[in-house]
């Protein structure tokens, strides 16, 4: 990347680089336009052609399209019957999603604390969370890290336990030369509108097992045995049963099309992302008071987030005066994630309070997330690293 020192403005307006844009052009519209003159816009052909290449992409032998994370999520820990009684171990670190489904079937979330060093869930502290109730282990990689899944997996396996990914950050991440995606009996992914590949709202759930694809699709549109497609086809025959407790969870055509043409740019994407995250890793190492993310050797980071951990006391600014200045030199920023147990709602359901998950509380309160993503020039990257030099300096 060859920059130039950009100039620091200090109004809001005067430059603007939003914490995320999308990255489209005349192809998705194109895509769009001519599902929309086809004359079917709903779950059919073009939703088929989208999870057909999507697993092919990841490696995976079945992929179900939905219309988000969440409900691919509910969706496969509803398939293995979990329910009240239950439980399944999660992290705090993760968007309320990841908890929230569990509770839609009357399950027990239970939550494990992370890994200071990744911010993932810590494999060391799983089984002795385990009990004869639980059921699942539902992994999250933040920010397109993947978490360490062999000894994940291999508690799993010895306790009899579903793992089931929550893998919204992590397309297209791999783990130790595997695709996340291909790894366990279940990922979610996210096509949510600031995702590495976006349909503006949408989701897929994969799975190497054929019957538990059936189930999720069938799950996926009210659980009936035929979809709108097959029966108002022409030829199609009009007669269905429902044979499961299904959702309204389906992706439309719409989306599809979308989807389609965003995988095919999303090596591209993908390589912008680590052209990015590498420049900030250079540009911003050894800078007093932030933190970097880390980058093991044995994975590929998908790079959905760079989150920077600032150290308050060794900066000498607090995070709120840290995202003021920021925000008025036109730099938008976020903070991903308040831990789950500190939500009011959660905090009371699950009993939780403020120390019970000290690593995810501190991760929590050093976080900030810069912005990262494909539509960014050489001089926004450029311009973000001045802005955070800039806001440094800044007392409160």
């Amino acid at each position: 990347m060859n920059v130039k020192e950009p100039s620091i403005v200090s109004s809001v307006g005067a430059r603007s680089i939003p914490f995320h844009r999308p990255m489209f052009d005349e192809r998705e519209i194109s895509a769009v336009a001519d599902v929309l003159r086809s004359g079917w816009i709903t779950t059919g052909e073009r939703t088929a052609e989208f999870e057909k290449r999507f697993a092919e992409y990841v490696g995976a032998s079945h992929a179900v399209a939905l219309n988000s994370c969440t409900a691919a999520l509910h969706i496969a820990l509803a398939a293995e019957g979990i329910g009240p009684g239950d439980e399944v171990i999660t992290t705090p670190y993760t968007f309320v999603a990841t908890v929230e489904t569990i509770c839609y079937g009357g399950a027990k979330p239970v939550l494990v604390d992370i890994d200071p060093a990744t911010r993932n869930i810590d494999p060391a502290l799983i089984e002795a969370k385990i009990t004869p109730r639980t059921r699942a282990i539902v992994p999250v990689h933040i920010a397109g890290l993947p978490c360490d899944m062999d000894p994940i997996l291999d508690v799993a396996k010895r306790h009899g336990l579903v793992v089931i990914e929550d893998a919204a950050h992590s397309l297209p991440a791999s783990y130790r030369g595997r695709r996340i995606g291909a790894l366990s009996r279940a990922t979610a992914f996210s096509f949510y509108a600031t995702k590495n590949l976006t349909t503006a709202e949408g989701g897929m759930l994969t799975t190497e097992d054929p019957e538990l694809a059936r189930r999720y699709r069938r799950m996926s549109l009210h659980g009936i045995t035929s979809d709108g497609w097959k029966r108002y086809r022409l030829g199609g025959k009009w007669f269905y049963e429902v044979v499961d407790l299904g959702y309204k969870y389906n992706l439309t055509d719409v989306a599809s099309a979308i989807g389609l043409v965003q995988l095919e740019k999303l090596d591209a994407f993908d390589r912008r992302r680590q052209e990015l995250a590498n420049f900030f890793r250079e540009r911003l190492s050894g800078i007093r008071g932030i933190g970097l993310p880390p980058l093991p050797s044995d994975v590929h980071h998908a790079w959905h987030l760079f989150i920077v951990d600032l150290d308050a006391k060794a900066a000498g600014v607090d995070r709120a005066t840290f995202i003021e200045s920021l925000t008025e030199q036109g730099v938008g920023t976020s903070v991903h994630f308040i831990p789950v147990h500190l939500h009011p709602y959660y905090a009371a359901h699950l009993g939780h309070r403020r120390g019970d998950f000290p690593a995810a509380e501190e991760a929590f309160e050093r976080a900030v997330s810069l912005p990262l993503y494909p539509a960014m020039t050489d001089d926004d990257a450029e311009y973000v690293v001045a802005s955070v030099k800039q806001a440094l300096s800044r007392k409160p």
